[in-house]
């Protein structure tokens, strides 16, 4: 599974644009957030779609499938979760 290609990063524009609104993460580059020093999320992409590596809970990463809207807004439920609890 390779890093999500701008390609990719562009059908998931809507999703990066209401994560850059929480206030809370840094976009180091364009799809991979950070969280003071430590990443947070970041973008893949292989043939069985779109997927974020997000810290919801401690210091690993957790895999979400992120292709299509449904997944994309439990994503961002998700994150808001894990931000407000403080929680990476």
């Amino acid at each position: 599974m390779r890093h999500a290609t701008p390609a990719a990063l562009d059908q998931l524009e809507a999703l990066l644009r209401e994560l850059r609104r929480l206030g809370l993460l840094r976009e180091k580059n364009r799809g991979t957030f950070y969280r003071g020093a430590s990443a947070f999320l970041h973008f893949h992409e292989d043939p069985a779609g779109l997927f974020a590596d997000v810290k919801l809970s401690g210091a690993d990463f957790t895999r979400r499938r992120v292709s299509t809207q449904a997944e994309r807004r439990a994503l961002l439920a998700a994150v808001r979760r894990a931000l407000s609890a403080g929680s990476t």
